[in-house]
């Protein structure tokens, strides 16, 4: 399978004064396949048993077919997230932090953007377009590293099919948050497969090992939060350790209407041996496309 990476993803920046040399882009790979995107569907969703057919005259079987379990409908959302509802607009709010060996932050900038994400997989092949306007630029300190994140929000391909062989998942049951009960499911990277995350370093693409959890809800299949880590096994490149954590909330648009769960919030940490960051994303305003560019041919003269 051919791999695509965009360009946008976690960079990391070395300076003379941190003392660690190799700077490594982490970038979101999106799958560049012939063959369409859908994967073998999970026992869940399997036809219901047909063995009635073959039973001896006389000895009818019932037929049962069970309901999706909620990986199954987290599945069937994301991919229809990205099928119909990824060509999305909003306003983004960015904190960098500089954090100490205690986690103690010793540097933060603040910063906003127009943010755009595009994702199609017609012909059974994906595009994926990010892009980032600045609004209102931070002020910038030449003697400080900081961490630049984005392409984050492609972390939903880890429920997606084209990647259901990538990943052991394994129900936690139900945990609460804000007074709902939803759905925990855990994930681990199976070894050599293929990842929606990689790290570039020196022009070579590296897949990441990601582990973490899902909280699904239940009846919708709507993913609300996602924790992806990444260990130290990448220390050799340089890497101590990831961690990215994803809320999603609840958005409606208009013309037409539609309720989507889209990415609210976001926290990724970044390790390395010598350094610490942090970066918070907050997500507001989000529109679609077909909907601005009908608004703007109506005002045309």
């Amino acid at each position: 399978m051919m791999v695509m990476a965009h360009d946008r993803g976690v960079h990391i920046r070395a300076s003379a004064r941190t003392g660690w040399c190799c700077a490594f882009a982490l970038f979101v790979a999106m799958a560049a396949a012939g063959a369409p995107c859908a994967a073998q569907a999970p026992p869940s969703e399997m036809a219901a048993d047909t063995s009635a057919e073959q039973a001896p005259p006389g000895e009818m079987k019932a037929i049962v077919a069970t309901a999706p379990d909620p990986l199954s409908r987290a599945r069937n959302a994301v991919q229809e997230y990205f099928d119909k509802f990824a060509d999305l607009s909003c306003r983004e709010s960015v904190t960098q932090f500089v954090l100490n060996g205690s986690g103690h932050a010793i540097y933060r900038e603040n910063s906003a953007y127009d943010y755009q994400i595009q994702a199609s997989s017609a012909s059974g092949t994906w595009k994926f377009a990010e892009t980032r306007t600045v609004r209102n630029p931070s002020y910038r300190d030449p003697a400080r590293t900081l961490l630049v994140t984005s392409g984050f929000s492609s972390l939903l391909l880890i429920a997606h099919p084209m990647y259901e062989a990538s990943y052991v998942f394994v129900p936690a049951g139900n945990e609460t948050i804000d007074g709902v009960s939803y759905a925990l499911i855990r994930f681990s990277s199976v070894p050599g497969a293929s990842s929606p995350v990689s790290l570039r370093l020196r022009g070579r693409n590296y897949p990441m090992p990601l582990s973490g959890a899902l909280w699904i809800e239940p009846q919708s299949g709507a993913i609300v939060k996602l924790e992806a880590i990444v260990d130290s096994s990448m220390s050799d490149l340089g890497l101590a350790g990831m961690r990215s954590e994803v809320h999603y909330a609840r958005h409606t648009f208009n013309e037409p209407q539609a309720t989507v769960w889209v990415a609210d919030s976001a926290v990724i940490d970044v390790e390395t041996p010598r350094q610490h960051w942090r970066n918070v994303h907050h997500f507001t305003d989000f529109k679609r496309f077909s909907v601005n560019i009908q608004q703007e041919i109506g005002t045309l003269p």
